[in-house]
Protein backbone atom coordinates (compact mmCIF):
# COMPACT_ATOMS: atom_id res chain seq x y z
CA UNK A 1 0.00 0.00 0.00
CA UNK A 2 1.41 4.08 -0.53
CA UNK A 3 2.16 5.34 2.41
CA UNK A 4 0.34 8.55 1.53
CA UNK A 5 -3.00 7.03 1.28
CA UNK A 6 -3.46 7.21 4.94
CA UNK A 7 -2.51 10.55 5.04
CA UNK A 8 -5.01 11.59 2.30
CA UNK A 9 -8.18 9.58 3.90
CA UNK A 10 -7.22 11.15 7.29
CA UNK A 11 -7.14 14.58 5.81
CA UNK A 12 -9.75 14.10 3.54
CA UNK A 13 -12.11 12.56 6.87
CA UNK A 14 -10.78 15.32 9.55
CA UNK A 15 -12.02 18.08 6.74
CA UNK A 16 -15.31 16.12 6.03
CA UNK A 17 -16.21 15.42 9.15
CA UNK A 18 -15.37 18.88 10.33
CA UNK A 19 -18.34 20.31 8.36
CA UNK A 20 -20.81 17.29 9.51
CA UNK A 21 -20.15 18.39 13.35
CA UNK A 22 -20.32 22.05 12.77
CA UNK A 23 -23.68 21.29 11.09
CA UNK A 24 -25.16 18.42 13.19
CA UNK A 25 -23.89 18.58 16.58
CA UNK A 26 -24.54 22.33 18.49
CA UNK A 27 -23.68 22.44 21.56
CA UNK A 28 -24.49 26.16 23.31
CA UNK A 29 -21.54 28.29 24.16
CA UNK A 30 -19.41 25.49 22.91
CA UNK A 31 -16.44 25.53 19.54
CA UNK A 32 -15.90 21.61 18.57
CA UNK A 33 -13.06 21.66 16.07
CA UNK A 34 -11.07 18.53 14.96
CA UNK A 35 -7.59 18.43 15.95
CA UNK A 36 -6.51 15.52 14.98
CA UNK A 37 -7.42 11.87 12.90
CA UNK A 38 -5.02 9.19 13.17
CA UNK A 39 -6.12 6.04 10.68
CA UNK A 40 -4.50 2.40 11.41
CA UNK A 41 -2.29 1.60 8.40
CA UNK A 42 -5.31 -1.06 7.15
CA UNK A 43 -7.33 1.77 6.98
CA UNK A 44 -10.13 -0.04 9.35
CA UNK A 45 -9.99 2.89 12.18
CA UNK A 46 -10.24 6.40 13.10
CA UNK A 47 -8.86 8.08 15.79
CA UNK A 48 -10.83 11.27 15.98
CA UNK A 49 -9.26 14.06 18.34
CA UNK A 50 -11.81 16.58 19.65
CA UNK A 51 -10.62 20.25 20.66
CA UNK A 52 -13.81 22.11 22.40
CA UNK A 53 -13.21 25.36 24.16
CA UNK A 54 -14.21 26.38 26.36
CA UNK A 55 -13.29 23.86 28.85
CA UNK A 56 -16.35 23.76 31.20
CA UNK A 57 -18.36 22.70 28.23
CA UNK A 58 -15.68 19.94 27.38
CA UNK A 59 -17.76 17.29 28.80
CA UNK A 60 -21.05 17.79 27.18
CA UNK A 61 -19.65 18.56 24.10
CA UNK A 62 -17.43 15.18 23.61
CA UNK A 63 -21.30 13.22 24.51
CA UNK A 64 -23.32 15.41 21.72
CA UNK A 65 -20.87 14.17 19.37
CA UNK A 66 -20.55 10.33 20.99
CA UNK A 67 -24.34 10.19 20.56
CA UNK A 68 -24.60 11.75 17.29
CA UNK A 69 -21.26 9.02 15.74
CA UNK A 70 -23.32 6.83 14.28
CA UNK A 71 -25.28 9.21 12.25
CA UNK A 72 -21.99 11.35 11.73
CA UNK A 73 -20.29 8.23 10.27
CA UNK A 74 -23.20 6.95 8.10
CA UNK A 75 -23.51 10.60 6.41
CA UNK A 76 -19.65 10.50 6.08
CA UNK A 77 -19.43 7.12 4.16
CA UNK A 78 -22.56 8.73 1.89
CA UNK A 79 -20.21 12.12 1.31
CA UNK A 80 -16.59 10.13 1.13
CA UNK A 81 -18.08 6.65 -0.74
CA UNK A 82 -15.11 5.08 0.78
CA UNK A 83 -15.45 1.28 1.43
CA UNK A 84 -15.02 -0.14 3.71
CA UNK A 85 -15.28 2.99 6.27
CA UNK A 86 -13.12 3.26 8.77
CA UNK A 87 -14.70 3.33 12.10
CA UNK A 88 -14.82 6.37 13.83
CA UNK A 89 -13.53 6.34 17.79
CA UNK A 90 -13.86 10.00 19.38
CA UNK A 91 -11.30 11.17 22.54
CA UNK A 92 -10.49 14.44 23.71
CA UNK A 93 -7.23 16.16 22.76
CA UNK A 94 -5.57 16.03 26.11
CA UNK A 95 -2.08 17.81 24.32
CA UNK A 96 -0.59 21.06 26.21
CA UNK A 97 0.25 23.84 23.27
Amino acid sequence: MRPYRNLKMADLIEEELGKLIEREVYVEGALITITDVLLTPDLLQANVRLGIIPKAKELEAFLAVEKQLPALRHALLRKMNVKPMPKLKIELDKRKD
